[in-house]
């Protein structure tokens, strides 16, 4: 394959947040940034990619406050502007942004709509990825086209470049989804990354025909988190609530 077609998308999840340990649902209301375990994760990031050799194009970031906090390290390590894309946001939770998971149950889910897995928001098997997480919010399958298309985006944008973009949990997820061209309706996979995790895509063409591919180079890449008390957990903040203890 040229190497000159190949272009490389480094997916970077956001540090430790407020919302992933409150826990509350965290859009541009309830997002605070990121504790200070969060940003000592952030700072390990910052020290692992200024020794790597990554040599970035560009860089982009979520427009959500614990994106925009991470960033700042990447953008010092890789010696580059950030680029902020408010299409690489988390789940948006409408109505719900700022409320705890147990008021976002009472107030919209009430009948027991939200399916039995208190990890899962959206319902098991058999529940509907059309359904709003709250009103003025995005289901997961509006949720997945929105960031199919902007990581589609990407990389037809910079062809031939190394792409690095902060985001979320839910956008590493969804990159599995545009990759494997899995819908809405396809079976759920968790994929728990944890916080400031590198996952990398390799986007080209590998066959005769010249059709573009995908394929993981590497994913949930945490090295840097190696010290005793600085990992934490990898809960979600969306779409999906901290497990209850």
């Amino acid at each position: 394959m040229s190497r000159e077609r190949e272009t490389n998308l480094y997916l970077i999840r956001h540090g430790e947040s407020v919302p992933n340990v409150e826990p509350i649902i965290g859009g541009m209301k309830g997002d605070t940034g990121l504790t200070e375990r969060g940003r000592e994760q952030a700072r390990l990031l910052e020290q692992r990619l200024e020794t790597s050799g990554l040599q970035a194009d560009v860089l982009y970031t979520s427009t959500l406050p614990r994106a925009l906090e991470t960033s700042d390290y990447v953008s010092r390590a890789l010696g580059l502007s950030v680029e902020r894309d408010e299409e690489l946001q988390e789940l948006r939770p409408g109505e719900a942004d700022g409320l705890s998971r147990d008021e976002w149950l009472g107030r919209y889910h009430a009948d027991g709509s939200a399916g039995a897995d208190p990890l899962d928001p959206f319902g098991d098997a058999a529940g509907d990825p059309f359904v709003p997480f709250a009103p003025g919010g995005e289901s997961w399958g509006s949720f997945l086209l929105r960031t199919g298309i902007a990581l589609n985006r990407l990389v037809r944008k910079h062809r031939g470049q190394t792409i690095v973009a902060v985001c979320h949990g839910g956008v590493l997820e969804a990159s599995f989804f545009l990759a494997f061209g899995i819908g809405p309706t396809g079976n759920r996979v968790f994929f728990d990354p944890l916080n400031t995790s590198i996952t990398h895509w390799r986007w080209g063409s590998k066959r005769p025909s010249g059709l573009d591919t995908w394929t993981l180079v590497t994913f949930n890449d945490a090295g840097h988190l190696d010290v005793a008390g600085v990992s934490g957990e990898s809960h979600e903040a969306i779409p999906t609530p901290v497990e209850q203890e």
